[in-house]
């Protein structure tokens, strides 16, 4: 061999292997090119599904919110409605309870004749009065002559000399019947208490 052919061998050794070079340099940039795209629609997807995700969260607060907004107003209103059905009754009651006392100052005067079929008839109308309105809940507040006088459950009008040492601190005479709805009072007792 002589040195211009190993001269053109190493050359065309080089030049092959630099088109070699030049085509692996060309689809490594396209495959790296084509990578990249990949790499990107893969990154916008996940960055979507992040997005997607990050709605759903805000959405998915926004009904917890509303639906725990929504059961409050619906207790609210529930307790808004038997509060007032309460007070349309303690109104309505509490006019009617001189309507009571009339009929007991009456019972004791009408008790002092002799008239039975008077007595009588006069009591079962308050009977069938106080009948119905402790259907729609009022009671009479328990307080008689001799109790201990207590001022969460009785107003005490005036105070007088104890008739007996057992009465001192205690309740002397019931003036007025008091009254509640429920647990709530809606008149108290007035009464008189020895000293």
């Amino acid at each position: 061999m002589n040195f211009k052919n190993i001269f053109k061998n190493i050359v065309g050794m080089t030049t092959e292997n630099t088109e070699k070079e030049q085509e692996f340099d060309d689809s490594v940039l396209e495959q790296n090119a084509n990578g990249e795209q990949i790499l990107n629609e893969e990154v916008e997807e996940i960055s979507i599904e992040e997005q997607l995700t990050q709605d759903l969260a805000k959405e998915k607060d926004k009904f917890l919110r509303l639906f725990a907004e929504f059961e409050n107003f619906k207790r609210r209103t529930a307790k808004e409605r038997i509060e007032l059905f309460k007070t349309a009754n303690e109104d309505v009651l509490n006019s009617l309870l001189p309507v009571l006392d009339d009929f007991d100052r009456a019972l004791t005067e009408i008790k002092k004749s002799d008239d039975n079929p008077l007595i009588v008839g006069v009591e079962l109308i308050q009977t069938k009065l106080l009948t119905t309105l402790a259907s729609k809940g009022l009671e009479e507040v328990e307080v008689k002559a001799g109790d201990a006088f207590d001022a969460d459950f009785a107003e005490a009008i005036t105070q007088i000399p104890a008739p007996t040492p057992k009465l001192k601190g205690k309740i002397v005479d019931v003036i007025q019947k008091g009254y509640k709805l429920g647990d709530k009072i809606i008149r108290f007792p007035q009464v008189v208490t020895g000293q």
